[in-house]
C-alpha cells in the first residue's frame, strides 16, 4: 500500500514522540512523555551524527561551583585555532576535535574512542560519541548539545527539561529524578533500558539539563558498545548517576553551547515535552503547530490525556472518548509533489481538486499486543502530504487498550484534508 512507502525522514518522523512540543497546553507528564523523549533525545543525536558522516547511535548543571566534576573540575575546554581572532566580538569556535577532547577529558579514568563528533561551525548543534571503556568492558556514550533560544519570556528549565512519569504511573524507567539547580536549572537523571519491553538487556541511561540561558545538554550511555546490534559488555552502564549528573552539568558544555552561531537557534521550550525548532527546511511545520492544528481539529469530547511531538513535522495526543486511550499522530511533510506516483499508486482515490488520498487498517507497526493502525495519508496538488494515524492504544509498543483506534476512517480523513494544514496560523 502506498502509505508504507515513507522516506528515510518521514520513517523517522513516525517513530518518534520527541520531546520539540508545547505551546498553549499544559504539562503531560507520564511514562509516554518521558520514554518518547527518551527515545527521540537518542534518535535525534543518532540523525545528526548520521548527517556528519558517521555511523553512532545516541531522548541533565552546576551553578556558581555548587556542582563540580568530581575527577577534574578545574579543567575547561580549548578552543580550537578556528576561533575568533583576539579582540573579536563573537565567541570562540569549538571544532569538532574540541568536543571530543572535552568530553574525553570531562570522563573518568579509561579509553575512550570516538566514532562521531560535531562542534560549533556548521548548521546542526555540536555533539560527541563514542565508546568508553573503564576497564571493565565497554560502554556507548553520547553527549549532545544545543541551545533554546529564550523568547519573551525567557528560558522555563522545569517545563523544557525532559519530564519523569508522574507518581503510580506505570514507567519504562527504573528510576527517573528531576531537580531544582542552585542556578535554577533543571536536571533529569534517568535509568531504563533500550527496549522498554526488556527483550534485550541493553540498558541506556542519561542526563538531560536546560538552564535559564537556555543551554541544553544530553548524555546518553549503554551498557554495551552500541545502542543496539552489540551484545551487553557489562551489568550497568560505566558512568554513575552522580557521574551522569556531573559530565550534563560541566561548565564546559556551557562555553561551547555559547560558541554555536546565532542562526537556527531554537524556539523557547514552554512545555514539559520540549519546543518546536525552528524549520530545518523551507516549508516545514513546526512541532508547536501542528500540535495546535491538531488539537482544534480534534472530534469533541475527547480528553487530551497527554501530547509530544518533534521539532519539525510531527505531533501526537493521547486522547480518551471514554471507552480506552489511544494515540493520535500527525506528520506533515512539505514538497512531495515529486514522489507522488511512488507513494500513491492505482489504488489511492484523488479528489477533484488533485488531492491524492490512501488509507490503511493494519496492525500496529511495533508490536504491541493487539495494536490496531487505521491511517489516512493525503498529497496536495501544492506538494504537502499530510498523514494521520490512530491507535487502539496509548504507544506503539505498548498492548491494546480498546477494541478499535480512537478515530474512524471518516474522523481521520475529515482532519487530514482540512485546509488549517495549509494556513500559517492556528
Amino acid at each position: 500500500m502506498p502509505v508504507d512507502q515513507h522516506s528515510d525522514r518521514f520513517e523517522e518522523q513516525l517513530t518518534a514522540a520527541l520531546h520539540e512540543a508545547g505551546g498553549a497546553f499544559g504539562s503531560p507528564g507520564g511514562a509516554l512523555v518521558a520514554a518518547g523523549r527518551a527515545r527521540g533525545l537518542r534518535l535525534r543525536l543518532r540523525r545528526r551524527a548520521a548527517v556528519a558522516g558517521g555511523a553512532a547511535g545516541l531522548a541533565l548543571v552546576g551553578a556558581g561551583g555548587a556542582l563540580l566534576t568530581p575527577w577534574d573540575a578545574a579543567s575547561t575546554a580549548k578552543p580550537s585555532s578556528s576561533t575568533a581572532a583576539s579582540g573579536s566580538a563573537g565567541p570562540a569556535a569549538y571544532s569538532a576535535d574540541d568536543v571530543v577532547r572535552t568530553l574525553r577529558k570531562l570522563l573518568p579514568r579509561g579509553e575512550f574512542t570516538p566514532s562521531d563528533a560535531r562542534g560549533t561551525g556548521g548548521d546542526l548543534p555540536p555533539l560527541a560519541a563514542g565508546v568508553f571503556d573503564d576497564g571493565r568492558g565497554a560502554g556507548s556514550v553520547s553527549v549532545g548539545l544545543d541551545r533554546i533560544s529564550p523568547g519573551a519570556s525567557g528560558v522555563d528549565p522545569s517545563s523544557a527539561v525532559m519530564p519523569c512519569p508522574a507518581k503510580g504511573e506505570q514507567s519504562a524507567f527504573d528510576s527517573c529524578r528531576t531537580e531544582l539547580l542552585p542556578d535554577r536549572s533543571a536536571i533529569t537523571v534517568y535509568q531504563g533500558y533500550e527496549y522498554p519491553d526488556r527483550r534485550e538487556d541493553t540498558k541506556a541511561w542519561g542526563a538531560d539539563l536546560v538552564t535559564p540561558a537556555g543551554h541544553h545538554v544530553s548524555v546518553m550511555e549503554w551498557n554495551a558498545a552500541a545502542e543496539k546490534g552489540k551484545p551487553v559488555t557489562r551489568p550497568e552502564p560505566p558512568l554513575t548517576v552522580a557521574r551522569l549528573k556531573a559530565l550534563a552539568a560541566a561548565s564546559d558544555w556551557r562555553r561551547i553551547i555559547d560558541a554555536m552561531p546565532g542562526e537556527g537557534k531554537q524556539e523557547p521550550l514552554s512545555s514539559s515535552p520540549g519546543s518546536a525548532g525552528s524549520p530545518a527546511r523551507p516549508g516545514e511545520m513546526t512541532g508547536r503547530l501542528i500540535l495546535r492544528k491538531l488539537s482544534l481539529l480534534l472530534p469533541k469530547g475527547l480528553e487530551r490525556v497527554t501530547h509530544a511531538g518533534q521539532e519539525t513535522g510531527y505531533a501526537c495526543f493521547v486522547v480518551d472518548d471514554g471507552k480506552g486511550a489511544g494515540l493520535v499522530q500527525v506528520n506533515v511533510q512539505p514538497g512531495m509533489s515529486g514522489s507522488a506516483d511512488e507513494l500513491y499508486g492505482s489504488g489511492a482515490e484523488t479528489l477533484p481538486d488533485g488531492t491524492r488520498v490512501a488509507t490503511k487498517k493494519g496492525p500496529g507497526e511495533k508490536g504491541g499486543g493487539g495494536v490496531v493502525m487505521w491511517t489516512v495519508d493525503t498529497l496536495g496538488k501544492d506538494g504537502l502530504r499530510v498523514v494521520i494515524s490512530a491507535f487502539n492504544a496509548a504507544t506503539q509498543d505498548g498492548a491494546a487498550t480498546r477494541a478499535k483506534p480512537v478515530l474512524t476512517i471518516g474522523q481521520l480523513r475529515t482532519i487530514a484534508l482540512s485546509p488549517r494544514w495549509r494556513s500559517a496560523q492556528d
